[in-house]
């Protein structure tokens, strides 16, 4: 089964096309479109699907960023099924118009080709109530659908699972980290390979501070800004989505690698330190959530290529377990790596257990992510049922 994956994201569309065979996936064909606004999508999808004609396309998967409350699993768009995923609009007005013009270009271009939607929120739809639930009157946010869905859900599924391959070990019985660190970043804590908390919320804004996204922000201070400055909602979503994170702190980029080689700079330094003390305060409340860590997984772009964030994030966890290897943590490349220092209790298949604080070390790994790789394989598991 030769499977197209099609990642729309904010403004670029990566594309791969895979053999999936006895569960093994093989890249026949990749490419990405950068710098797309709204109506370059569907052109670039077919692009996209004109360049892997010749291979053979047997389905489509394609990433929606939001599944609401009702998508759990990868699922077939049929016309029903096509009309809900439109009435997701209201709750993900950033994402899913795009989404749905490129999956409408993949239906007319392919239209003898099963379209499978592969959500974000998926991995999420674990989470207990606790975790979920907002304190806000509950007929009000059971009517209006408002609690927690999370998102980056195909990367921290496919972190986890990568993880658990190279360990040669079962889910069962770990609790781990996953820290999808890029422009939008999320952290996600994982037990016996489900997810039970996560940083984003009923948007990808909650948590982290982001390339240009506040992350967590004290409500008032928004009532304060709509009552003294006048702001409209829209107003509002510009502040906080586009000018803020570490664009509006350092006034200089959003990228932290650019950040990186300014960072003599006051303002620069001290954007890089709001967002490393809110990855540290939000391992550690899931270093709580678990009851221990085993491993901490570093994936995204600054995640997967920023030794020196990495560094800062672990520094002065070493009561949680927590040792980075400084030389291997330098000498990180394109594939999965082990950075943690010492020997771990993971290391054996799942003998020997012990948890952080009693006496075991946390493994700390970076895995590239491969969000159409996973959405590839989820299609043709839904597929070859």
């Amino acid at each position: 089964m030769n499977v197209l994956a099609l990642n729309a994201g904010s403004s670029s569309l990566k594309y791969r096309l895979f053999r999936v065979s006895d569960g093994v996936e093989e890249a026949l064909h990749e490419g990405e479109a950068e710098r797309l606004d709204g109506p370059m999508f569907p052109d670039a999808a077919g692009k996209a699907i004109e360049e892997c004609r010749h291979y053979g396309v047997s389905a489509v998967g394609h990433r929606f960023v939001h599944g609401g409350a009702d998508f759990h699993e990868p699922v077939v768009v049929t016309d029903g099924v096509r009309e809900r995923l439109r009435g997701l609009a209201e709750i993900d007005p950033l994402h899913n118009p795009t989404e749905m013009a490129v999956m409408e270009e993949t239906r007319r271009a392919l239209p003898d080709a099963p379209v499978v939607a592969v959500f974000d929120t998926a991995f999420h739809h674990t989470l207990p109530e606790a975790a979920y639930r907002y304190a806000l009157p509950w007929e009000l946010s059971d009517r209006l659908g408002l609690r927690r869905y999370g998102f980056h859900g195909i990367s921290h599924r496919y972190a986890s699972e990568r993880l658990f391959t190279l360990l040669g070990r079962e889910a069962h019985g770990t609790k781990i980290v996953t820290c999808h660190l890029g422009s939008g970043a999320s952290l996600c804590a994982i037990r016996d390979g489900e997810s039970v908390d996560t940083s984003m919320g009923m948007t990808p804004l909650e948590g982290l501070v982001m390339g240009t996204r506040s992350g967590d922000i004290d409500p008032g201070l928004l009532l304060h800004l709509l009552r003294t400055q006048g702001m409209t909602a829209e107003a509002l979503d510009d502040l906080l989505n586009r000018k803020s994170g570490l664009l509006g702190l350092s006034g200089r980029s959003a990228d932290v690698r650019d950040l990186e080689a300014a960072a003599g700079d006051a303002r620069v330094a001290l954007a890089l330190e709001i967002f490393v003390d809110r990855v540290r305060k939000y391992l550690g409340a899931y270093a709580v959530v678990l009851g221990g860590l085993d491993a901490i997984v570093f994936t995204g772009g600054v995640g997967e290529h920023s030794a020196p964030i990495r560094a800062r994030i672990c520094r002065g966890l070493e009561f949680l377990g927590v040792a980075l290897d400084e030389s291997l943590n330098q000498q990180v490349g394109h594939e999965p790596a082990r950075i943690s220092a010492g020997h771990s209790p993971l290391d054996i298949a799942g003998q020997n257990h012990t948890l952080a604080g009693q006496g075991g070390q946390v493994e700390i790994w970076t895995i590239p992510a491969d969000e159409e790789r996973q959405i590839a394989r989820e299609v043709a598991a839904l597929l070859q049922k």
